[in-house]
């Protein structure tokens, strides 16, 4: 039996949030609320920068755990920088691989520069590895 080779683009999430770095972090709870979503990209203060991202477990430790005011931390100092980026054309098993390795839940998706969207260890196997069955 031959097996069917998925890749990331097929099964990424498109819509994403993204925000800028000197946003609170109540910003970025309402964003994520706003919109169902467990992550916000960070976007680069410049061309020569590198693309960061929030995660709620990044809230929940570096806020919530030490009693820190969401309205008085920047999402700048609780961010992850730089992120593991994706490729649109990986097979799904070594991006589950790859998240493994390096202890990811998630990861943007980008092409020549441009993020695509964001694959989660989530969508990899409700979309993933559904496809195989």
């Amino acid at each position: 039996m031959e097996k069917k080779t998925i890749r990331v683009k097929d099964i990424m999430r498109t819509h994403f949030g993204r925000i800028d770095r000197r946003e609170t972090v109540r910003t970025a709870l309402s964003m994520m609320q706003d919109s169902n979503a467990r992550a916000l990209i960070v976007n680069k203060r410049d061309e020569e920068d590198e693309l960061g991202i929030v995660v709620l477990a990044d809230i929940a430790k570096l806020v919530l755990a030490r009693d820190k005011s969401p309205d008085r931390v920047n999402v700048y100092e609780i961010m992850s920088k730089p992120v593991i980026q994706v490729s649109p054309h990986m097979d799904i098993r070594y991006c589950a691989r790859l998240f493994d390795r390096f202890g990811l839940e998630r990861a943007p998706v980008v092409e020549n520069s441009e993020i695509l969207g964001i694959v989660s260890y989530h969508v990899l196997v409700l979309r993933g590895l559904t496809q195989f069955l």
